[in-house]
This record gives structure tokens, C-alpha cells and sequence, in this order.
């Protein structure tokens, strides 16, 4: 379905436009109409499904059909600062030309972005993406007003649960206009979700997508190796990944600096994020990783959901994750959008039972790729329990992932901003 289709407004149609976006994925297409027509809705979908458009691109739509004034309109609550920055980039990105107003309401900055926050919410921004806490901070002092709020969206609500949200949460639904549309997104939907479902949403209709599947876009290796072999198993991979952009995973953040260290020490164009940073540090960071000026990232599961940043040739997992849902949100950086890219995961001797895990929830198995001879005698893959789907592929023959292919409506209000792996290769 092209997005033409949809019956956007011009303004909006040259936002989506200016992006190169032409063709809705399917969450898109089947969740935008139900949002258009003004249905409660849960949003089934894995990360890198464009589930942000999903809710973004009717909620910006039908802000322009409302009554101008100085009140906020929609607000989108998120778990981690990383998603809320990529929520807010993609809200200015798509409402370019359309003059609606928002801002990224998240903890970890100083007081002066503080202040900028409390101008903004203060003024009635069209639209706020706010992290539980923060948006908790402001509403004690007062100066919240969400009596008039249109559109309310709840993103990841199972990692939200996870992390300890849920008093937030119905402490800022308990403040908000009755009246309002509800939107829930959530990768799965355990039974805590449900409930917070049926808390939240008036006769939702369910959109569910590719639930727990690695996109189709994603060539998927691994190697079974020693846990000393890793290290130089990971510098045989990048040695030829110049000029590539590669996210390297870790469970750990002690792991993580380990490596970070150690790829700068051979004079590889690396950075690394862990909750160890400070915030503006991880910014910087995760900018260089977007413009390509650091080329390989090591980073911990705090971007494993969220981060949308395109054309990431590779991920790496050092390790196996200790959560199986874990492995499909690493693995959904890469090959977003119909795009493609390539995953490789280093199993250990402990990691076995894990990956086992992994596979059994996709459905697959992921081939196991020879490690280069060099490296020495590699231990036998032997989870030592029967798998529940059809016989896999073996031992393949290649490794790595090469290069992917791949006037109008102005609004004045606000205090935000305004808007004027493709096959594996031999290593």
C-alpha cells in the first residue's frame, strides 16, 4: 500500500515524501486506517516492523484537523531515553512541513534542559514523547495539564512492565482526558499487558505481526566456539568491515568496556555505550554511530530495543542473551524495513542451552559457519535436547555480511521544536 493511500494531508505527504518512503509495511498498513477511523488499538509487533510510523504518522494526521490552541494533544510514553530521542527525531523528521510542535521529555539531562521541558509542557507543545519518570517529575510540580489530550500511545509495554513502570503508568492515565484515543505497542503480550489492556483501551481492535521472528531481511550465522576464541574470532570478523557500520553485543557492561579497550588498542574506528555513560556522553556516541563517523559499536541490550538507526550492515552478539526475546530485538538493528543485513552470534560452551532456546522460539535453526582454522579446535553443538522444529542446515560454508542495498498547515503554539544484511561472506 502506498502511502498516498492513506489520504494524509499534503504537508504530511511531503514530510513522508522528503524520507524516500513510499510503500507502508504491514503494520502500517493495517494499523494506520484503524487509527485514522479513531479505534483503540493494540499493536503487536517486533521492533523494526516501522511500528513507529504506525502510531505516528495518523496521530500528526489527525492533530491537523484539531482546533489550534495552546494545549498538548498527544503523548507517547516510552521506557528508555534512547527510544523517546528516536520517537521525537522521527515526529520532526515526518512533521517537517506541517509546523506541529513536540519535544522529548526524558531523565539523565541537566536542569537547563529541564527548564526547556517545563517552557514546553507549559505552553501546550502538540505532542510530547516522555520516559514514565521524567514525565512524573514534571507533574509534581503542578504545571502538567493533560484535560484536553486527544491521543495517548503506551510503546513497549512489556519491557515498560518489566522495568517497574506500571505505578507510574496508572498514575499518568489516571491524569488524563477520559475521552482520549488509546494506542498499546508491545513485542508480547504477557499477562501483565493484557491486564494493563483491559485497564487502558475502550473495544480495541488487535493488529499482530511477525511476533518473535528476526526479519526476513536478516541472514543469521553462528559460531560454536571456545570462550577464548572469541576475542580473536570477532577481530577475524571486522578485519574486513572497513567503511561498514557494525553494533556489537554484550550482556554485560563489564564485557562491553573489555571490548571497547581492546578494538581501540588495534586501531579500529569503535565506540561503545553502556548505562555506565552519562547521558549527553551516550548522545554523542550513538550520533557518531548514525553519521558513520565511528564505524563499530559496542554496546550493551540499552539499544537493543528502540534504536532506529538505518543501514547497519552487521550485528555481532558476543554473547548469547540471556532472554530469547532479547536475541530477535539485537537482531531487528539490522535489516529494518524491508531492508537486509546480516546477525552473527559467538556461542560458548555455557551459552548452548541458551541459543537452543533462541532457535526454538523463531522456528529455525540459525546455521552454524566454520571458524577459520587458525583459531584452533572448536567444541561440538550440542544443546543435548530435542528440538520442536524440522531438521536445520548443518555446518555452513561462509561468514560475516557484506554492505546493505539496498506550503500549508502551520501551527504556532507549543515550546518544542517546530518544523519548517544481506548473504553472509566468506571470512
Amino acid at each position: 500500500m502506498d502511502f498516498t493511500e492513506f489520504g494524509f494531508h499534503p504537508d504530511l505527504l511531503d514530510g513522508i515524501d522528503s524520507m524516500n518512503f513510499k510503500t507502508a509495511t504491514p503494520i502500517q498498513e493495517q494499523a494506520i486506517p484503524q487509527i485514522l477511523d479513531g479505534k483503540d488499538l493494540i499493536g503487536i509487533a517486533q521492533t523494526g516492523t516501522g511500528k513507529t510510523a504506525a502510531f505516528i504518522l495518523p496521530i500528526l494526521d489527525k492533530i491537523m484537523d484539531t482546533p489550534e490552541g495552546e494545549y498538548t494533544k498527544a503523548l507517547v510514553i516510552v521506557p528508555t531515553r534512547e527510544l523517546a530521542m528516536q520517537i521525537d527525531q522521527a515526529v520532526e523528521a515526518y512533521s517537517y512541513f506541517t509546523g506541529i510542535s513536540s519535544i522529548a521529555v526524558y531523565g539523565g539531562s541537566g536542569g537547563s534542559e529541564f527548564s526547556r521541558e517545563r517552557t514546553a509542557i507549559s505552553r501546550g507543545v502538540d505532542l510530547i514523547v516522555a520516559t514514565p519518570g521524567r514525565l512524573i517529575a514534571h507533574m509534581n510540580m503542578n504545571y502538567v495539564n493533560f484535560s484536553r489530550l486527544h491521543f495517548f500511545v503506551l510503546d513497549e509495554a512489556d519491557r515498560m512492565l518489566d522495568m517497574g513502570f506500571q505505578p507510574d503508568l496508572l498514575r499518568i492515565i489516571g491524569k488524563l482526558n477520559p475521552n482520549r484515543q488509546n494506542l498499546l505497542f508491545s513485542a508480547t503480550m504477557p499477562p501483565g499487558v493484557m491486564k494493563l489492556a483491559r485497564t487502558l483501551l475502550r473495544d480495541p481492535v488487535t493488529v499482530k505481526i511477525s511476533l518473535s521472528k528476526p526479519a526476513e531481511g536478516v541472514r543469521q550465522g553462528a559460531y560454536v566456539v571456545h570462550d577464548e576464541q572469541k576475542l580473536p574470532l570477532l577481530l577475524d570478523i571486522l578485519k574486513e568491515r572497513t567503511g561498514q557500520r557494525v553494533l556489537i553485543f554484550s550482556s554485560t557492561k563489564q564485557t562491553v568496556s573489555k571490548l571497547y579497550q581492546k578494538l581501540k588498542s588495534k586501531k579500529l574506528n569503535v565506540g561503545h555505550i553502556s548505562s555506565d555513560l552519562e547521558q549527553a556522553e551516550r548522545e554523542k556516541v550513538m550520533l557518531a554511530f548514525r553519521n558513520s563517523q565511528v564505524e563499530f559499536l559496542v554496546a550493551t541490550d540499552v539499544v537493543s530495543r528502540g534504536i532506529d538507526i538505518d543501514g547497519i550492515d552487521l550485528i555481532v552478539n558476543y554473547d548469547v542473551p540471556q532472554d530469547a526475546e532479547d536475541y530477535v530485538h539485537r537482531v531487528g538493528r539490522t535489516a529494518r524495513a524491508a531492508r537486509e543485513g546480516a546477525a552473527l552470534t559467538l556461542i560458548g560452551p555455557s551459552d548452548q542451552r541458551r541459543f537452543q532456546r533462541i532457535e526454538e522460539l523463531i522456528g529455525s535453526e540459525v546455521e552454524k559457519l566454520p571458524v577459520p582454522e587458525a583459531l584452533g579446535e572448536t567444541p561440538a553443538y550440542a544443546p543435548g535436547k530435542q528440538r520442536s522444529f524440522g531438521g536445520g542446515r548443518g555446518r555452513g560454508r561462509s561468514s560475516g555480511g557484506g554492505k546493505s542495498k539496498g506550503g500549508g498547515h502551520r501551527r504556532k503554539q507549543g515550546g518544542g521544536k517546530r518544523r519548517h544484511g544481506p548473504p553472509p561472506s566468506k571470512s
